[in-house]
């Protein structure tokens, strides 16, 4: 699942490794790809039946160089629900709606979830991506060929 906005320069980060990976590993029905854009509630949704979630996203403000690259488990970064009736879906963080998806699938939620994060600092109105994210997203696209590789799955 990669997340981001098109159109905020390296914010776009995650559907462009989305879109590396359709042309790296063809149509295979033992994989799944989610251009998820922002809209991290459908999450959620696109969690049940899997075995093992990747999502991609970019992270501002991380206090490392552009490009760096970060993996962690889910786990490790999931943001309690708020029970609040008020709380805006179209708000939602994808570690907010991982946190629901985990109440509200119970034992259909997959423990095997990773995140790959980059750090940007560039979310102006452009379509492209800089130099040295674009690199980290390249490096995430190879480590997830790689991983798939010796799961046999492609």
């Amino acid at each position: 699942m990669g997340f981001g906005n098109p159109v905020r320069s390296d914010d776009a980060i995650g559907v462009y490794v989305v879109e590396q990976l359709k042309k790296a590993v063809g149509n295979t029905e033992a994989i799944s790809l989610f251009d998820m854009g922002t809209a991290a509630f459908e999450t959620l949704f696109g969690l049940k039946g899997h075995q093992k979630i990747i999502l991609v996203d970019a992270i501002i403000n991380s206090s490392e160089p552009v490009g760096t690259l970060f993996k962690v488990p889910a786990e490790e970064i999931l943001r309690a629900p708020e029970d609040d009736p008020l709380v805006f879906l179209h708000g939602m963080k994808w570690d907010q709606a991982l946190s629901y998806a985990k109440k509200i699938l119970q034992d259909d939620y997959p423990e095997d979830i990773e995140v790959y994060l980059i750090a940007i600092e560039n979310t102006r109105l452009d379509v492209g991506l800089s130099k040295e994210v674009q690199k980290a997203g390249d490096n995430v696209v190879n480590l997830i060929v790689k991983e798939l590789q010796l799961l046999e799955m492609i």
